[in-house]
């Protein structure tokens, strides 16, 4: 009786194990990497949004006595994060290589901290807010790579124009009144890099965005003695953005 319990017990052994491994042959295909949107980067043209953050900078070019002759040390250029948010216009060139328009609203804060020039009579003198409201009208050629499974990285490279709602241009006041001005209109070259993951439903990438302006940005104050612009040849804007878009 016993030897017959044992013979039982093997053969419901081996008829789980065989039942096992032949479930397993039946369903190949759970152990296959699942594709999301195979035909997505088929499409001639489709469209997105973005949101992202942004941090700017001032790089400034002196007169030739700034350091010499007046040693001054550099106008200290306090960053603050802010925030951008737009829409996103793609056309298809080929399989590697996009044209893509990406305009948006970015803002952001620059808080300006000059050295104890003589002129300046109050603590409050070396001290200026610069804020920017941009309407910025980027358009960018994408280079892609070779997609693997649900993910792609990416470069990008471009020219951008920026309209600042903020820049107090034609304002008649200047730093005499605690007003800084900076010019409407800008142009930028763009360098990012990037990743995109493909999700069920949509595509998901997130970017990292390098900006750089081509022009002085810089409006002189009404008084050639003025302290706050009159020891400043050039002041470009140069930002870093953090995008992430959804396609």
């Amino acid at each position: 009786m016993q030897k017959n319990y044992k013979n039982k017990f093997y053969l419901y052994k081996i008829l789980i194990i065989f039942g096992a491994q032949f479930s397993i042959a039946q369903y190949p295909e759970v152990t296959e990497k699942i594709i999301n949107l195979p035909n997505f980067d088929n499409k001639a043209l489709h469209y997105g949004y973005f949101l992202g953050t942004n941090q700017y900078d001032f790089k400034f070019e002196y007169i030739d006595s700034y350091y010499e002759e007046l040693m001054y040390r550099d106008i200290t250029v306090n960053q603050k994060k802010g925030f951008n948010v737009g829409l996103i216009g793609d056309l298809r060139i080929n399989k590697f290589l996009n044209l893509r328009f990406e305009p948006g609203l970015y803002y952001n804060q620059r808080d300006l901290v000059y050295p104890e020039y003589k002129e300046f009579t109050r603590e409050s003198d070396r001290f200026r807010e610069v804020k920017s409201t941009y309407i910025h009208l980027p358009l960018y050629l994408k280079i892609n790579a070779k997609r693997i499974n649900n993910f792609r990285p990416f470069i990008l490279m471009g020219v951008s124009t920026d309209f600042n709602l903020s820049s107090n241009e034609n304002n008649s006041d200047d730093n005499a009144s605690n007003v800084f001005r900076t010019t409407t209109k800008s142009f930028n070259y763009e360098l990012g890099l990037g990743f995109e993951f493909y999700l069920y439903y949509f595509k998901f990438s997130p970017s990292l965005r390098g900006i750089f302006s081509l022009q002085n940005e810089l409006i002189q104050d009404a008084s050639e003695e003025s302290p706050w612009t009159k020891n400043i040849i050039n002041m470009f804007s140069r930002g870093l953005s953090l995008i992430i878009t959804f396609e």
